[in-house]
């Protein structure tokens, strides 16, 4: 290869890496949101990795994505925070490019318990980390990649729970309720930006083998709840990172407003 013909390579390499889709994902220090980061990474996505208080988890998602073979930035972000999320996807904006993607994954549950033992505290921060945090990242991301807004298009994909049809008795109500208004929110964004460029759908995963059953004081439970699940077993975090990654890519380019069940079958 000459000169001539060795500058052509790289200048195209340049074209192909500014031409990455670049994808916010919160909450994307473990679990599904880190499986979700490094599946988008191998299929090319440049990821702007949020996470709240796991800074060492989050850097090693980082490392992951960039062994994959995309560019990452780690950014620190209470997604109930507006300003924060603003700086989250400020900062991914400047260091990546325009952003075309998000996966709203932050979230929490609270200790398991009986309803009446919840404490409202919990019920409240809950709330504010499940929706009014999903809000503002997916407004956040519309106003980035609407065409009303002057951007291309794109695609937002939210992570609720089967939780939102089951309605977790005796476990978590407020979580429950809190991915049930996930999943409104992923159907009229839908049919609002579905006309401005940018498809929004949502993944209910079933119990899937992460630490946030150990946080929540039951590090057993993928593992019962596997006793009644038709595939008898829990999910991996991989698995739900697949279902996110087709609905970002363009094989699903005419899905919108869907509620994707990944659940082995409950």
């Amino acid at each position: 290869m000459d000169t001539s013909d060795a500058a052509r390579t790289d200048q195209a390499r340049r074209a192909d890496r500014d031409a990455a889709p670049v994808t916010v994902v919160t909450g994307a220090s473990r679990g599904i949101g880190a499986a979700t980061a490094v599946r988008l990474a191998r299929a090319g996505h440049d990821l702007a990795i949020g996470y709240q208080r796991a800074r060492a988890a989050a850097e090693e998602t980082a490392e992951a994505v960039r062994a994959a073979g995309s560019r990452a930035l780690v950014c620190q972000v209470d997604t109930a925070d507006e300003r924060a999320v603003d700086t989250l996807f400020d900062w991914a904006r400047a260091e990546l490019g325009p952003v075309t993607g998000l996966v709203n994954n932050a979230g929490i549950t609270g200790p398991l318990g009986p309803f009446t033992e919840t404490a409202p505290e919990v019920m409240r921060r809950v709330v504010e980390v499940n929706v009014v945090g999903a809000l503002l990242c997916a407004r956040r991301a519309l106003r980035e990649m609407s065409t009303r807004h002057g951007g291309e298009g794109g695609s937002v994909v939210n992570v609720s729970s089967g939780a939102a049809t089951l309605g977790a008795p005796e476990e978590y109500v407020h979580y429950a309720a809190s991915k049930a208004a996930v999943d409104a929110m992923t159907v009229g964004l839908a049919k609002e930006f579905g006309p401005r460029g940018v498809r929004v759908n949502s993944v209910q995963p079933g119990v899937v083998r992460t630490g946030i059953h150990r946080e929540m004081g039951d590090p057993t439970r993928p593992w019962k709840k596997a006793e009644v699940t038709p595939l008898r077993r829990p999910g991996e975090p991989e698995e739900i990172a697949n279902a996110v990654a087709w609905l970002l890519s363009d094989e699903a380019s005419f899905t919108t407003g869907a509620v994707l069940r990944v659940s082995g079958g409950l």
